[in-house]
């Protein structure tokens, strides 16, 4: 591997390079080596609701997976077997999946804000035979069970009692051994090792199988995009129910020597006590999505010591300008973007080396091969828009293996040598992109194709709009007309003065063409269970009251 901290984008192409080693498998290779040498290292740093912080080390790590990987191996748990994980952040998420990958059983991270329908989904598509569940979501999932035959293992974190058929998680793991050597034909390289269910924001969510080489693929999100650093501590805003979690609270800052900062928040996010939070544990890098950046961005950043932040990334949405320049006024810090897919790793991104440009994804990570296509498989030049695709000789390290149960979907996905994203951007003539949105988002008006996060981005950039979804409404001149549905912040109400206050706006923000014709006022925007906008939804509504 090269220097973690290349002088230019050229020499960081040029350079980096990760071996894979044969049979590679995180939790023993990485995990039970680190412990063996440095037992003492700190991994962790972990603040609960109520703000007690508990420190976690490598040599933790490596005895309490030893211990769940034999208590689960006792319940009946081996390799190949599916597990769902809903146990919001506590630490128990971390000692679970390198217990796991040690038995070579496949995780299956899940929100806390399933239903019991969304639980019996998951379970009868994966086929779930042990479900390790938080105390709070035991309800749930009691409601779910007599629809699920398959689940015969029932563990619950932070409960008191386990009525039958649950039991205790401080139980199973006191009563097993904390030895668990790893066997000859231990599970690793392209093993399955983890399955995510995307989001879904057009339908049914689908399952992504990544396998055991897919932690040495966020060495480039650890090391590189967030700049990590042996002693730095890293924050990532993201619920360990999503791939975001794995993408900043695990293995590229392990990998990378860093400490990952955990703080699980319950109910509605603060951000005055996200800042204080950061402030007094002194995080000095730190990532989260646009939205939570809009939000800090109007508390008085004066009255916390952020000194010790260094690093500040983003990815998830697009950035719009003002966040990004008020944050660097106020702190001296820019955002750097990323971009990527519960199918990969990061793709593109703004990385230290480079320049960033607000609103702008940055360009290649080292080991993707990304190219834009048109609707006839040819390379897009600059300025041209295009579907992101990924050459698939040589295979991207972290690039998902296929969808679980669907061959159809992954063929579909993996047509012509390349994986086809669904996303659509443009390059400019510096090599940097620029993100549109999702292929079936693209609003095409009087032959132009505009892409909503444009437009959104331009909305929320102005004091009434908390959040906006732009969409496409037939319309018999253009083809298409963009519509914004608009949640309005507290103080404004609407009205036709607000809305062409608010056209205007996005004329001067943006391209004048790309200004909503029609703006609907509404309290709430329908949202997948991880926060993304269902423009989908709202177009299948607007059609259906046409």
């Amino acid at each position: 591997m090269s220097s973690m901290h290349p002088s230019s984008y050229e020499e960081l192409m040029r350079t980096w390079h990760v071996d894979v080693p044969p049979r590679y498998n995180f939790a023993f290779d990485f995990v039970d080596t680190v412990a063996a040498t440095d037992p003492q290292r700190l991994a962790m740093i972990h603040v609960d609701d109520a703000g007690v912080r508990r420190e976690y080390t490598m040599g933790y790590f490596a005895e309490q997976s030893s211990r769940m990987a034999n208590a689960l191996a006792g319940m009946g748990i081996g390799r190949g077997d599916t597990v769902m994980i809903i146990v919001h952040r506590r630490v128990e998420f971390w000692v679970l999946m390198l217990a796991l990958h040690k038995l070579g059983a496949l995780g299956v991270p899940s929100p806390a804000l399933l239903t019991a329908h969304d639980i019996v989904y998951r379970v009868q598509t994966a086929e779930i035979k042990g479900i390790v569940a938080d105390a709070s979501v035991q309800a749930t999932v009691e409601a779910a069970m007599p629809q699920c035959p398959t689940l015969s293992v029932f563990v619950l974190t932070g409960a008191e009692t386990a009525p039958s058929p649950w039991k205790r998680w401080e139980d199973v793991a006191a009563a097993a051994s904390a030895q668990y050597l790893r066997p000859a034909d231990a599970p690793g390289g392209d093993d399955p090792a983890t399955v995510f269910f995307s989001s879904g924001t057009t339908g049914y969510p689908r399952m992504v199988l990544h396998t055991f080489t897919y932690p040495l693929g966020h060495m480039v999100t650890g090391k590189l995009w967030h700049d990590l650093r042996p002693g730095d501590v890293h924050l990532t805003v993201a619920d360990t129910g999503w791939a975001k979690s794995v993408w900043g609270k695990f293995y590229g800052q392990w990998l990378a020597g860093a400490t990952v900062f955990v703080w699980d928040y319950r109910g509605k996010f603060d951000p005055s006590r996200l800042l204080s939070v950061m402030a007094e544990h002194r995080v000095t890098t730190f990532c989260a999505p646009p939205t939570i950046y809009r939000f800090l961005v109007r508390e008085d950043l004066s009255r916390y010591d952020l000194s010790a932040l260094r690093h500040c990334t983003t990815a998830g949405e697009l950035l719009n300008d003002s966040v990004f320049h008020e944050w660097k006024e106020k702190l001296g810090l820019s955002i750097f973007e990323g971009y990527g897919q519960t199918e990969t790793t990061l793709q593109i991104a703004t990385f230290p080396c480079m320049e960033p440009k607000p609103g702008s994804i940055g360009k290649p990570a080292p080991g993707w091969d990304i190219v834009l296509l048109d609707e006839t498989g040819e390379v897009c030049p600059p300025g041209v828009e295009g579907e992101i695709c990924v050459r698939l000789s040589p295979r991207p390290v972290g690039l998902f293996r296929e969808y679980w149960k669907a061959e159809d979907k992954t063929a579909n996905v993996m047509e012509g040598g390349v994986y086809h994203t669904g996303d659509k951007a443009w390059v400019d003539e510096d090599g940097y992109f620029w993100f549109l949105g999702r292929v079936d988002d693209l609003i095409k008006s009087s032959g132009y194709r505009i892409g909503p996060f444009e437009v959104e981005s331009a909305l929320v950039s102005h004091p009434a709009v908390v959040e906006a979804a732009v969409t496409g409404v037939p319309d018999p001149d253009r083809g298409q007309a963009v519509k914004a549905s608009v949640v309005l912040a507290s103080g404004y109400t609407p009205s036709p003065e607000l809305t062409r206050e608010l056209q205007n706006h996005v004329k001067k923000v943006t391209a004048p063409y790309k200004y909503p014709r029609i703006v609907e006022y509404v309290t709430e925007l329908p949202k997948t269970i991880s926060g993304k906008i269902k423009r989908a939804e709202i177009r299948a509504r607007d059609a259906k009251n046409s």
